[in-house]
């Protein structure tokens, strides 16, 4: 049950963590786990922007999330609609509570939202996974990266590249830290309950298979392109079974460009956090358009095929698994994938060690000892 938006200003948690999409709920994990084992008083908000079971509440059970202490409900909308009306009800949200530190995570629309309240409001915010640049100005997350890292006084970087974007930016050294990636903290704590077997049990699913994902606007929104990936899908299917979770998106433009489930293609629905991990875990290669997904196959060391001309992470490239491809490329790249599977595994990047969330505790206890004694 979720509390109302009408709370009492008294006793305000010191830390409210602000998540709304699928990619948050891993980032936020370990970093709540860390703060209660240090006794740190924190609430949780999820302003609903990923709602239905598959995107959201599965995975607060996958990954022993609390339960959050207010569900906004904002629902789906364009960009403008789905952030204003974030906007709009954590103002009445934050100024109730008031929290001492207000921690956002990631890209996402909710992100942004929250910065901006939070900033209106005067409360300090702290950003995860902050300094991640693709350049691509056409991506709606880079609009909320770096609005939300201008706005933030605590900023958590993932690799090392970023440090060097949030100075580019004017973003001074004693703001920044490089305490490694939590999304990888919540892979590795997974991967005891993530057997392949099982999944492809479930699915009736037999070696070799690719997984894909598909849902970003620039590859869905645009009829060129989606229908570009239309046909590599098709011909992908002709080499090697196919298994595409579709997000919900996704699945309207692909549907709408005429692609249907057929011999060598599964479309099946959303997966939680659990299985998904399994059954990229199997796959002989995934192909993708996801930011997480390229950094969790970097660590699993499955090849990743991802469908963009740039990525914000690309560490994924230089010390992972990641490939940036065309349409086009994939089938022959996927075929010699099949044939020749890659040997050993990458090296992680540098602190991707499962130890993110004790880092980030340990930052944001001292700035909140430091900052109650001023």
């Amino acid at each position: 049950m979720t509390k109302a938006l009408r709370v009492a200003r008294s006793d305000p948690p010191a830390v409210l963590h602000v998540v709304g999409a699928r990619p948050n709920f891993m980032k936020a994990a370990p970093v709540m786990r860390a703060l209660a084992d240090v006794g740190v008083g924190q609430r949780l908000v999820h302003t609903g922007q990923h709602y239905d079971r598959e995107l959201s509440s599965v995975f607060f059970e996958d990954l022993g999330l609390p339960q959050p202490d207010w569900n906004l409900q904002v629902g789906s909308g364009s960009q403008a609609r789905q952030t204003a009306r974030i906007m709009v009800a954590l103002e009445c949200l934050l100024s109730g509570v008031r929290p001492r530190l207000v921690i956002v995570y990631g890209d996402v629309n909710s992100t942004l939202a929250a910065a901006l309240v939070a900033a209106k409001l005067g409360i300090p915010l702290a950003h995860v996974e902050a300094g991640l640049r693709s350049f691509d100005d056409s991506m709606p997350e880079e609009t909320n990266r770096r609005v939300t890292d201008l706005l933030s006084q605590i900023l958590f970087v993932t690799a090392p590249e970023a440090i060097e974007n949030l100075r580019q930016m004017g973003v001074p050294s004693s703001r920044i830290y490089f305490v490694g990636n939590p999304m990888i903290d919540s892979l590795l704590a997974a991967l005891v309950r993530c057997e392949p077997d099982r999944i492809c049990a479930s699915l009736q699913l037999q070696s070799p298979y690719v997984v894909v994902t598909l849902h970003r606007p620039g590859n869905v929104d645009e009829a060129h392109r989606l229908r570009r990936l239309t046909a590599m899908l098709t011909t992908l299917a002709k080499e090697v079974e196919v298994v595409f979770p579709v997000h919900p998106r996704g699945g309207r433009a692909f549907a709408r460009a005429g692609l249907r489930p057929h011999t060598g293609l599964r479309m099946i629905s959303p997966l939680g956090y659990l299985d998904f991990v399994a059954l990229m875990r199997g796959a002989s290669a995934v192909v993708t358009d996801s930011g997480g997904i390229q950094e969790e196959t970097t660590v699993l060391g499955v090849p990743c095929l991802t469908v963009r001309p740039n990525t914000e992470r690309p560490i994924t490239v230089t010390a992972g698994t990641n490939r940036l491809v065309e349409p086009e490329d994939v089938p022959s790249l996927v075929r010699q994938l099949v044939a020749s599977p890659p040997q050993g595994k990458p090296t992680a990047p540098p602190l991707w060690d499962g130890q993110a969330g004790l880092r980030i505790a340990r930052v944001v206890t001292a700035w909140l000892n430091w900052n109650r004694a001023l």
